[in-house]
């Protein structure tokens, strides 16, 4: 597995920061974010998209959108 670093937040002052990567091979997306604790926020998902024991919700800032387009090759229209 080969990742790319897309970018990370551009408000990030050191580490710790939420970024987004592409796995090269399969063209996945992968994101690093504040994992979401909130149970309303976490029961609001979950009663539309069942959340399983090995999955996690993380959120990442609105200011992040342009890297998350970049990532999934330019607009949704490309995602598969």
């Amino acid at each position: 597995m080969a990742l790319r670093l897309i970018g990370i937040d551009p408000d990030t002052a050191g580490g710790n920061c939420p970024s987004v990567w592409v796995d090269e091979s399969s063209g996945d997306l992968l994101f690093q974010g504040w994992e979401v604790t909130d149970r309303a926020t976490l029961d609001e998902v979950a009663a539309k998209s069942p959340i399983t024991a090995h999955e996690k919700v993380v959120r990442l800032p609105a200011r992040m959108r342009a890297i998350i387009q970049e990532a999934s090759g330019g607009g949704a229209a490309n995602l598969q």
